[in-house]
C-alpha cells in the first residue's frame, strides 16, 4: 500500500461539479489500495475576495488579521471535498493546518514550514481514511493562524509529501504538465515529460507559474518527486495511464537529458528596476544599500554594481513589481541621505527573460547565442545574471513576446527530441 499526496489548486476546486470531480479522481486511488492524503486550494477567486474585502476596511490590512481571514477559504475547500468523498462512499476526514499541526513562523503573509506533527494524519490513514488538510496555512508557536504566501498550498502538499514518506506528490493544476515555455506566448512550446529538479528550480524562481518555487525547494531538500499533472482529464481515466502522465520532476540525471543545451525559457512581467547613481565606492556599500531593502522584507533579484569612476559607481537591482513603491520609498527615505548617492532612478516597465537547462554545464557559446539573437530583434540589454544553468536579462517589457519567441526558436525547442522529453 503505497501513500500519494494530491494537491488540487483554486481552478480544480472552482465549482461544486469540479470538487465532485476532484472526489471521483481521489477515490479511483483510494479504491485501488493507495493511501491519499489531499491538499486542496481555496476555490478560484475566493482568496482574491477576501483580500479585497479586508483592503475595503483598512488600506493596509492587519498581517495578523489577514492571514486569519485568507485562511477561511482552504477551510471551506477541505470540507466540502471531504462531503464530496464521503458522498462517494469513501471515508474521508478534514483538517486545518492548525489542526494537524503544520508549525511555522510568525512572518504573517509569508511564513516557512517549520515542522509537521504527522500522528493526527498516520493514525486517520491507517483506519482507512482519506486525509484532506488545508493547504497555504499553519500555525506559529503563539497559535496564531499563518499563511505561507500566495502558491502556498504547493509548499504545503509538498512538506505534507515530505513527512509523511509519500512515493510521490502530484500537483494536480489546469495544465497538463510543464513546458518548454509558457503556450500562451509560444503556441509551438511543447511538454515535457522529465525536468531535472535544479531546472524546475529555476524556471520557478525565473517566472514559471506551474509551481510556487518554494515548493520546489522543499522537494529538491527531501529529494520528493513531484508531478505536474492536469485535473481537467477525464477522473476515470485508468489509473496506470494517469500515474504516468504530466510532467515528473526527477532528481536523476541521464545522458538523454544533457542533450538539449536549453530545456525552457522563463520569463517574468512583474519586475522593476532600481539604481543608485553615483554612489561612493567603498567597502560595505552594497550593505548598507540592500540592508535597509532586506529589513523591509523586500526580496533582491538581479544585482550590477557598475565599475568605479572617479571613486563612484552606479548600484542596480531589481524587486518585484509589488514591492516596487516600498523599495522606493526605503531608498530616498533612509538609503539615500546615508550614502551620499546623487539620486535614485526607477523603472517600473522592465520584465526578466530566462534560458535554463542543465546540459548548459557541458555546451559551449549558450549566452552568446542568446545575446546575438536579441540582437538581432533589436532588444536592448539592461542587465544581466547567469548561474551554471541558467542565463537571465532584463530588458523592457515591451519586447518581451518577442524574446520569448525568438529565444524559443533559436534554441530549437519548438523541436520533437531537443529537450527532457
Amino acid at each position: 500500500m503505497a501513500l500519494y499526496v494530491h494537491k488540487y489548486g483554486g481552478t480544480s476546486m472552482g465549482s461544486v461539479e469540479r470538487i465532485k470531480n476532484v472526489a471521483r479522481r481521489v477515490a479511483k486511488w483510494h479504491r485501488a489500495g493507495h493511501q491519499v492524503i489531499v491538499v486542496p486550494s481555496a476555490m478560484s477567486g475566493e482568496t482574491n475576495r477576501l483580500i479585497g474585502l479586508a483592503k475595503e476596511i483598512q488600506k493596509d490590512p492587519d498581517p495578523r488579521e489577514l492571514d486569519m481571514l485568507a485562511s477561511t477559504g482552504e477551510q471551506a475547500s477541505v470540507a466540502l471535498l471531504s462531503m464530496a468523498l464521503l458522498e462517494q462512499g469513501v471515508a474521508a476526514r478534514s483538517y486545518t493546518g492548525w489542526q494537524v499541526p503544520v508549525r511555522t513562523d510568525s512572518s504573517y503573509t509569508k511564513a516557512r514550514i517549520q515542522s509537521i506533527d504527522d500522528a493526527r494524519v498516520r493514525a486517520d490513514l491507517d483506519a482507512g481514511k482519506v486525509v484532506v488538510i488545508t493547504g497555504f496555512q499553519g500555525m506559529d508557536e503563539d497559535n496564531n493562524i499563518t499563511t505561507l504566501g500566495r502558491g502556498g498550498s504547493d509548499t504545503s502538499a509538498v512538506a505534507v509529501a515530505a513527512a509523511m514518506g509519500a512515493v510521490e506528490c502530484l500537483i494536480y493544476t489546469d495544465v497538463d504538465g510543464v513546458y518548454t515555455t509558457d503556450p500562451r506566448v509560444v503556441p509551438e512550446a511543447r511538454r515535457m515529460n522529465v525536468i531535472s529538479f535544479e531546472e524546475m528550480l529555476e524556471m520557478a524562481s525565473l517566472g514559471s507559474k506551474v509551481l510556487q518555487i518554494r515548493s520546489v525547494e522543499f522537494a529538491g531538500r527531501y529529494r520528493m518527486p513531484t508531478r505536474v499533472l492536469s485535473s481537467l482529464t477525464d477522473p476515470d481515466i485508468p489509473l496506470d495511464a494517469e500515474s504516468r502522465s504530466g510532467t515528473l520532476i526527477t532528481f536523476e540525471e541521464d545522458e538523454k537529458m544533457e542533450t538539449a543545451a536549453v530545456s525552457g525559457i522563463a520569463f517574468s512581467r512583474d519586475e522593476a528596476k532600481l539604481t543608485l547613481v553615483a554612489v561612493p565606492d567603498r567597502p560595505g556599500i552594497a550593505h548598507s544599500i540592500l540592508g535597509p531593502i532586506a529589513a523591509a522584507n523586500i526580496d533582491v533579484d538581479v544585482i550590477v554594481q557598475n565599475q568605479s569612476i572617479d571613486g563612484h559607481t552606479d548600484f542596480s537591482f531589481t524587486v518585484n513589481r509589488n514591492e516596487y513603491g516600498r523599495a522606493v520609498e526605503v531608498l530616498n527615505k533612509q538609503v539615500l541621505p546615508a550614502v551620499g548617492a546623487r539620486e535614485v532612478v526607477t523603472d517600473d516597465k522592465v520584465c526578466k527573460v530566462s534560458i535554463v537547462g542543465i546540459g548548459m554545464r557541458s555546451h559551449v557559446g549558450i549566452a552568446s547565442l542568446m545575446f546575438e539573437t536579441l540582437a538581432q530583434e533589436g532588444i536592448n540589454i539592461q542587465m544581466i545574471s547567469t548561474s551554471e544553468i541558467k542565463t537571465s536579462v532584463i530588458i523592457a517589457d515591451k519586447y518581451m513576446e518577442l524574446a520569448v519567441r525568438a529565444l524559443h526558436k533559436a534554441f530549437g525547442l519548438d523541436q520533437v527530441g531537443t529537450s527532457s522529453t
